[in-house]
């Protein structure tokens, strides 16, 4: 049970901002030890290219040709200036707080250093 790190110094490591605590090789040994299988890259992909093109070919036949996209901008262009307004304005605030949170959440993202 002496083998384990105390909590007390694994918390002064962590503070210490250390980046990388050494494990005395355990990570390779778990890595060489995993099954290796390689992906089929290129079927994967080419499933999902089918796929997706197989979905938008039935999805812009079940919604009649596209004929909602164009009925959409009808109702929207008919929409007082002040809605069309609020309407952009909203969208901007919406799309700048996603833009937002993603570039914060990717900051936050540890990186990792190899030695």
């Amino acid at each position: 049970m002496d083998q384990f790190i105390g909590e007390e110094e694994l918390d002064r490591q962590l503070r210490e901002a250390a980046p990388y605590i050494d494990d005395d090789g355990f990570t390779r040994r778990v890595l060489k030890q995993l099954p290796v299988q390689p992906a089929p890259a290129r079927l994967r992909g080419l499933i999902l290219i089918l796929t997706a093109t197989l979905a938008s070919v039935l999805t812009y036949v079940v919604s009649g040709g596209g004929r909602f996209v164009t009925d959409s901008l009808a109702q929207l262009f008919q929409l007082p200036q002040l809605w069309l307004l609020a309407l952009a304005l909203t969208a901007g605030i919406l799309v700048g707080a996603l833009g937002l949170a993603a570039a914060i959440f990717k900051a936050r993202e540890p990186v990792l250093i190899s030695r």
